[in-house]
């Protein structure tokens, strides 16, 4: 099919909840893709933070497609090594005690939420408190739990219970922590919200109030995760243990995946029938997550992905367009003295690059394999359309 077909395809039978590029990509390898008409493209996108390992990393889908020819999907009811193995490398990996599977951020961000009523359901604490400029997903349940008014409209009413103090306030936080309050729930850097990280100092002083209120700590690791930030877990970087902790996005290395982990002490919190997911632990998906974990858990691995981020952050820096950087690891901000990010994002697209935004920022969310040569490709790129914008 031809770009225009593809295209007008979509208009006629796709509901219109994205707007999308003029480029129907077809075929990649690591950070480079190609569309239908044979167009090269650096991604600085994997796919918003999914494609961990790249495009069609050859050892993720040799991992995939063996498990793909053994049994691709199976009843929760039986047991799956691919599952069980998963969980086990996680928990280990993230210092945490036991896992449920699910499908996307959204859902494991609603299990969390779940297991935090459950804990609370003692004493009788359900509401939760998030943070202003945050964002945790697209069920009503998590929009609600998303500080952002713009996500709430149009969708009321919305799940009652969620409270929200501003990033960074320790006392509006505690001001927030009443007996009916189960958990906080927080990013540790808001992706959504505009590539924001959080102050270190005011993580461990919101560990402690936990504690002190008999609060779970829930980290909401959807995007941060899985090597994004330079350590496996955004919060390892931070020295802070949540106890509660929701992955998804570059787990699955490209194919669907949402992880709920929680510490030794809400062991067994949920009960069988309390919560589910049919496709949750598939198969095929762990596979190729477990190839994924295998790589990116290197503190070598690690190592590089700071590397390219600090990297990326000294180059933009020194470009007279851009005000600051702001990030960590392959999970960077640019905020430009001048030029709309849409604009910029869809000039770049034409020239070759592929980028996001987020609030008024670009943003850069590149496979975390990516190479030197793709960088600097990506770059020369992204600095010829911020000079023709000036």
């Amino acid at each position: 099919m031809k770009f225009q077909e593809i295209k007008d395809q979509e208009q006629e039978y796709i509901i219109h909840t994205y707007g999308r590029v003029d480029a129907a990509l077809v075929k990649g390898r690591n950070a480079t893709a190609w569309d239908v008409e044979g167009r090269e493209y650096i991604d600085f996108t994997s796919g918003i933070g999914v494609n961990s390992l790249g495009y069609s990393d050859p050892d993720w889908t040799a991992a995939v497609s063996k498990q793909a020819g053994e049994i691709q999907h199976l009843c929760n009811y039986y047991y799956s090594p691919q599952n069980t193995a998963l969980a086990q490398e996680l928990c280990t990996a993230a210092g945490m005690a036991q896992a449920f599977f699910c499908n996307s951020g959204a859902e494991a961000n609603e299990c969390a939420i779940k297991i935090a009523r459950k804990y609370g359901e003692k004493r009788g604490a359900y509401k939760i408190a998030t943070l202003e400029n945050s964002f945790h997903g697209r069920t009503l349940t998590t929009l609600a739990a998303t500080g952002q008014e713009g996500f709430h409209k149009d969708f009321l009413p919305l799940t009652e219970g969620f409270l929200y103090a501003k990033a960074g306030d320790i006392k509006a936080m505690d001001a927030l922590l009443e007996g009916s309050v189960c958990a906080v729930m927080i990013e540790t850097v808001q992706g959504e919200g505009g590539v924001v990280p959080m102050d270190p100092d005011f993580l461990k002083a919101l560990r402690a109030l936990c504690d002190k209120r008999d609060v779970l700590l829930v980290i909401d690791e959807v995007q941060t995760g899985v090597g994004r930030t330079g350590h496996f877990y955004s919060y390892q970087g931070y020295g802070v243990q949540p106890d509660v902790v929701t992955s998804a996005k570059g787990l699955g290395g490209g194919l669907p995946i949402g992880i709920c982990l929680v510490t030794e002490k809400l062991r067994d919190i949920l009960k069988p029938g309390q919560q589910g997911s049919t496709f949750g632990g598939n198969p095929v998906v762990c596979a190729g997550a477990r190839e994924v974990v295998r790589r990116v858990s290197s503190p070598e691995f690690l190592q590089t992905v700071r590397e390219k981020g600090e990297y990326i952050s000294k180059r933009l820096e020194k470009l007279f367009q851009v005000e600051f950087v702001r990030g960590r690891g392959l999970m960077l901000g640019i905020k430009l003295k001048s030029g709309d990010a849409h604009d910029v994002l869809v000039k770049c697209a034409r020239q070759g690059l592929l980028v996001l935004t987020a609030k008024e920022l670009v943003r850069f969310l590149p496979p975390l394999t990516i190479t030197m040569e793709e960088i600097d490709k990506g770059l020369l790129i992204f600095e010829k359309v911020l000079q023709e914008e000036n």
